[in-house]
């Protein structure tokens, strides 16, 4: 089988992947783009130019890794959103412009699907059905998997995803971007229980989020207190978080009536949601390697390849910055049957 190329260009990190039914991930390269630190958020005008200075070479790079010529693709796969809109533009034209000197298919993937469906790459997969938390930069929500492309969803964020309140909560404590692993870091050496934290939401039927709450809270603390404190902070912050995901996920499971749960994005990196979801609910979760959580091509030339008999000859460039799950068609049952004996 021919491979597929994937490119990631939704927000910030610039990736690229070829991908092999038969051989997996067979090479990737991923560029996380630095300044938006400075800023303390992604600005969408430097992403969009990076994009442009980054992904040429390291297509090329990437062909010269997996030691294939561009006649020897299959298809290219491309982020076509959720995103920003000027980032997703900068990876859409180069696929379509690829595939189109290629003559070969250019399939459209929807970013979290791509984030949906990584856990497939791995040895130990789940079979649908499953429930899938997806966190990842501006999401958060619960989905349930029924099969490829028969998403239904269960709850989603009010407000601020996880992702974003980490961010939010790492510049409060004047921590660098982006913001998880620099809040999971500190919380290492603090006390989870010294700073009394809500858990927002979970006292409320139903199965959605906001973080907005914690994030003010987090904010007043800060306020009030010295800078020895700030690694306590961190680590109740951390794990306010962890349990308001743990018990929408218990939750969700029983309400849905189902035994797996998949999760993936960004904040699934996160060790002690890891820990607590397998401590809650051991031998039901799965997880994308850390590698394949944040934004990468691997999940996208993945997801492309269940969605290649959708791809695109006429050269027609399209993003949705804004694209809900749900409106994604199901998958044809091949690519279901194959995503099941994967």
């Amino acid at each position: 089988m021919q491979s597929i190329l994937g490119i990631e260009s939704s927000c910030d990190e610039t990736g690229v992947a070829i991908y092999r039914p038969d051989g997996g991930i067979v090479a990737e390269l991923v560029y996380t783009q630095a300044d938006h630190a400075a800023y303390g958020g992604v600005v969408p005008e430097l992403a969009s130019r990076d994009h442009v200075r980054k992904l040429p070479g390291m297509i090329r790079e990437l062909l010269d890794q997996a030691s294939l010529s561009p006649d020897e693709l299959g298809a290219v796969a491309y982020t076509a959103g959720p995103g920003l809109a000027g980032a997703l533009l900068v990876g859409a034209s180069t696929g379509v412009a690829l595939a189109r000197a290629l003559d070969i298919p250019a399939i459209a993937v929807h970013h979290m699907e791509g984030h949906l469906l990584s856990p497939l790459l791995e040895a130990n997969a789940p079979a649908f059905p499953f429930l899938a938390l997806l966190v990842s930069g501006g999401h958060t929500m619960l989905v349930e998997v029924a099969g490829l492309g028969r998403y239904r969803l269960l709850g989603e964020t009010l407000d601020d995803a996880a992702g974003e309140a980490f961010d939010k909560t790492a510049r409060l404590l004047g921590l660098g971007y982006p913001g998880g692993p620099e809040v999971a870091r500190l919380a290492e050496q603090g006390d989870p229980e010294r700073f009394d934290f809500p858990r927002p939401m979970v006292n409320r039927p139903g199965l959605d989020f906001s973080f907005s709450g914690l994030k003010t809270h987090t904010r007043e603390l800060v306020e009030r207190s010295e800078k020895a404190d700030h690694a306590d902070i961190a680590a109740g912050f951390e794990r306010a978080v962890v349990d308001t995901l743990v018990i929408k996920c218990k939750r969700a499971l029983k309400q849905a009536r189902l035994k797996r749960l998949v999760i993936a994005g960004g904040v699934s990196a996160n060790q002690r949601l890891r820990q607590a979801l397998d401590r809650a609910l051991p031998g039901q979760v799965f997880y994308p390697r850390p590698s394949l959580c944040t934004d990468n091509g691997a999940m996208i030339a993945h997801a492309g390849w269940y969605r290649r008999h959708e791809g695109r000859r006429d050269g027609l460039i399209a993003v949705r910055p804004r694209w809900p799950l749900e409106e994604l068609p199901p998958a044809p049952e091949a690519a279901e049957r194959a995503a099941e004996t994967a």
